[in-house]
């Protein structure tokens, strides 16, 4: 079973070196790298080019944003299984694409995905939280659960079936897919209690108050998108709610 890990990067040059080393040091031999590049006008196109052949596909050009990026790496790749680890994020040691790719193998499911360390943008061992996820059950999304983007790994065909990322959501597209997916489609899932990736904190969605109204808002959307029912209760609490995915580390 081949996987496919699919990097979106622009003007990046800080960390993308990083992510790739730790997308090449997996000990798990069938592995498809994509990296799709926004037209970056700093270092981060020579860095990417440094690694030859390492990297399975390279495109560099302007895009729509983030999702649109990750649409086309989505049509790019050919593996069996599909991954997505951002420019700023990194897995957690060289055997997590194994770890994946064993779920895949014996539990037979669609879809698989485990927990994630956000951590200090300025010191990687510097634990800021655990988003700690659970077992999929219908209807949990209503309490603010979804599972961590970057560790949710799905079969390719089911981009194919049931679409990509929806550009109208610029901030929270990832939500939607994960509901699209696992609530409307009922997709199965497998839940690997272990943090599978380390982001660094400061992403698009949490950057600032207006950032985090607009997300919310457009998680709100994400259910009338795909018809499901959704009422101002379920979004006055999921706040709340969510926030009990996020538990701090005291270390």
């Amino acid at each position: 079973m081949k996987i496919s890990v699919i990097t979106v990067v622009f003007n990046n040059e800080k960390t993308i070196k990083s992510t790739i080393d730790s997308v090449i040091r997996q000990s798990y031999p069938e592995v498809e790298y994509i990296i799709i590049d926004g037209g970056s006008t700093d270092r981060t196109v020579a860095i990417i080019k440094s690694y030859g052949n390492k990297i399975s596909k390279f495109i560099s050009e302007k895009d729509e944003g983030i999702y649109d990026a990750m649409n086309k790496g989505i049509k790019a790749a050919e593996g069996d299984v599909i991954g997505f680890l951002n420019s700023d994020d990194f897995y957690v040691d060289n055997q997590v694409l194994e770890k994946v790719a064993g779920i895949f193998n014996t539990e037979k499911v669609d879809s698989c995905y485990g927990d994630l360390y956000y951590v200090d943008k300025n010191d990687i061992n510097k634990v800021v939280r655990l988003w700690k996820s659970q077992p999929y059950k219908k209807g949990i999304f209503r309490k603010g659960w979804y599972p961590p983007h970057p560790s949710f790994f799905v079969k390719k065909y089911l981009f194919d079936k049931f679409g990509g990322f929806n550009l109208k959501f610029k901030i929270s597209a990832d939500y939607e897919l994960t509901l699209r997916f696992l609530e409307k489609y009922n997709i199965s899932s497998y839940y690997l209690p272990e943090v599978l990736v380390k982001m660094r904190v400061g992403g698009e969605s949490n950057r600032n108050i207006f950032n985090i109204l607009k997300a919310n808002y457009e998680c709100y959307k994400a259910w009338q998108e795909n018809g499901l029912k959704y009422n101002i209760l379920d979004a006055i609490i999921k706040p709340f709610n969510k926030a009990r995915q996020y538990i701090r580390n005291k270390r």
